[in-house]
């Protein structure tokens, strides 16, 4: 059996050096001549292939899988959530810890936005997937919680979620919804029950330590594939976008689907250019037609 050494780093990582290492010298990585076709037909097809052969798919999602149900992401130039705002005036564990207040601000929007939003067809496509046997793991950057909304089994958050809050000066933890909907009434943030400071949703800020047991999990479950999906993600932000990279290194095979460009888009066997509110409901339906 092959081992693997895991390391876990801070969610600032994200600006600075890709963060997986494992036993696999780096020129063992495969670079793939990708086989896909400008014809979004023919990826599809392409696609639906590897899934009919693969035992153990991963599936990695990011933003653009929660788009079409209402939620903005972060990095689309103009309309992206950093477009319109510095994270590091507001989304640093350092922000909010001087300025919580301005934190709920700009979370404020975004907090009803996930609150109100519903898991959408893409969702749903990968739910159905997992319930044929096929994906194994579902390994989300999102805090929206969809899906987990959708039914999904075997989710890992490894940016958090919005479903509990905690207080960072004594620990104390509880359930986050009657804390939000109050919040999103009067705009004034949570308090502790217990020492009366300002609480913080389970979500990860840049410059806090990531969960340790979930990124150990996400890195464990692409070791064991045998076919990544990637879906809805831009592949910017570390330690998700390595993930594709050390599934290749061991052995997977790779499927992007997003509207845009990534950077591992070299790394990949079939790229799919196309909305995955529409191209996975394609895949899971025709999966199933097998």
């Amino acid at each position: 059996m092959k081992k693997h050494s895991i390391k876990v780093y801070t969610s600032d990582a994200a600006f600075s050096n890709p963060v997986f290492t494992n036993s696999f010298a780096p020129h063992r990585i495969v670079f793939h001549r990708f086989r896909s076709s400008e014809n979004l037909q023919e990826s599809l097809d392409q696609a639906l292939a590897l899934l009919k052969e693969a035992r153990n798919v991963v599936v990695l999602t990011g933003a653009g899988v929660s788009t079409p149900s209402g939620i903005p992401d972060f990095r689309s130039d103009n309309t992206g959530l950093w477009s319109m705002t510095n994270p590091f005036e507001v989304a640093t564990l350092w922000a909010f810890r001087d300025h919580p207040q301005r934190f709920y601000n700009w979370m404020r929007p975004l907090a009803k936005d996930i609150l109100n939003a519903r898991p959408n067809p893409a969702h749903f496509a990968l739910t159905q997937l997992e319930r044929m046997g096929k994906v194994k793991a579902i390994i989300t950057q999102n805090i929206d919680g969809l899906h987990h909304k959708a039914e999904t089994e075997r989710v890992l958050e490894i940016h958090g979620h919005l479903r509990t809050i905690s207080c960072l000066n004594c620990g104390h933890s509880e359930e986050s919804a009657p804390h939000l909907e109050r919040f999103l009434q009067t705009g004034e943030p949570p308090r502790c029950p217990r020492c009366g400071s300002v609480m913080k949703p389970d979500i990860i800020l840049f410059g806090e330590m990531l969960p340790h047991d979930v990124v150990v999990a996400a890195q464990e479950a692409t070791l064991q594939s045998d076919l990544m999906l990637v879906a809805g993600s831009s592949l910017e932000v570390m330690p998700a976008a390595d993930l594709p990279a050390l599934a290749v290194r061991s052995g997977s095979k790779l499927i992007i689907a997003t509207l845009g460009m990534t950077p591992l888009d070299h790394l990949a066997d079939v790229i799919i250019r196309g909305d995955v509110a529409k191209t996975l409901p394609w895949l899971a339906k025709h999966l199933a037609e097998k």
